[in-house]
């Protein structure tokens, strides 16, 4: 099949773009990462608590470590779209998983786009997961009578790679390698 006469319930899209900073047991570093969040999103960020306790690292149950905001629909696409400019177009295959999602990190976030700086968070990265779904993935989601997705119509790390290419003109590394 080819891409124009692809079925409509075989169309990949975004679910959601979850940003995500972590600052470990350093709550200057947290606070900083919660306003960052805030301008780039203008949502609330909601910050992630530790479940184990880790004595070496002076971490236990219920410390704030992190914080993190997701975005759905087309704030989610704008969102994807400036941090991949930051990332100037290029990821890496391995940075999908087999389910076809993707994550990938933006060491400063002065490089995405229309994002001021500001001398009180400093210089900060972040990362950036983008969930992808097909129509009908809600069967998995739904209150009553859940299933799985059905092997056939999960997304394929080859799928997401490809819809990456024609949506967002993303390129790879690899790739590029064999240009040269």
């Amino acid at each position: 099949m080819t891409e124009q006469t692809l079925h409509p319930m075989r169309e990949i899209r975004v679910e959601k773009v979850t940003l995500n900073i972590g600052a470990g047991k350093d709550q200057n570093v947290l606070e900083k990462g919660v306003k960052l969040l805030k301008n780039l999103t203008g949502r609330v960020p909601v910050k992630t608590l530790t479940q184990k306790r880790i004595a070496a690292w002076g971490l236990r149950p219920g410390l704030p470590i992190g914080c993190m905001v997701t975005l759905r629909k087309g704030k989610a696409v704008d969102l994807l779209t400036r941090t991949l400019d930051a990332k100037d177009y290029q990821l890496d295959k391995g940075q999908f998983d087999d389910q076809g999602n993707l994550s990938f990190g933006v060491p400063e976030y002065i490089d995405i786009k229309d994002a001021k700086y500001d001398p009180e968070i400093g210089v900060l990265g972040l990362q950036v997961s983008v969930t992808l779904e097909r129509p009908g993935f809600r069967i998995k989601k739904r209150r009553l009578q859940q299933k799985k997705i059905p092997p056939k119509h999960r997304i394929t790390k080859e799928e997401a790679i490809g819809f990456m290419k024609a949506k967002f003109n993303v390129k790879f590394e690899s790739e590029q390698e064999g240009e040269k």
